[in-house]
């Protein structure tokens, strides 16, 4: 059974930082693609970035370009979402998910997802 537990969230002022890390276990995951997605209120969710787990491809929305990072850690089965220059726009309760299609930025090729972690940023 598949688990996706992110961590990392909480309230920040406008222009600090955050890292969110999603642990995964039950299966292997080398060729699946990992990704990040958000929700804010009143808004549909939305994609943030993805990485094909051996890390070598990684995809990003433009609102987050330059200032987000992802990342893994196949050591430790987990993937990170480093959030610098964050700007109230980005609150929002944040996903992580897995994908045996590789890396994508539709959530409909997502296969599992995990609860989600919010992210407060004040101005």
């Amino acid at each position: 059974q598949v688990q996706l537990v992110e961590s990392g969230g909480g309230l920040v002022q406008a222009g600090g930082s955050l890292r969110l890390s999603c642990a995964a276990s039950g299966r292997t995951f080398s060729n699946y693609g990992m990704g990040w997605f958000r929700q804010a209120p009143g808004k549909e969710r939305e994609f943030v970035a993805a990485i094909r787990w051996s890390g070598r491809n990684t995809y990003y929305a433009d609102s987050v370009k330059g200032r987000f990072t992802v990342s893994s850690d196949n050591a430790a089965n987990t993937v990170y979402l480093q959030m610098n220059s964050l700007k109230p726009e980005d609150t929002a309760v944040y996903y992580c998910a897995s994908s045996k299609r590789g890396v994508s930025g539709i959530s409909k090729d997502y296969d599992d997802w995990g609860q989600g972690t919010q992210v407060t940023v004040s101005s």
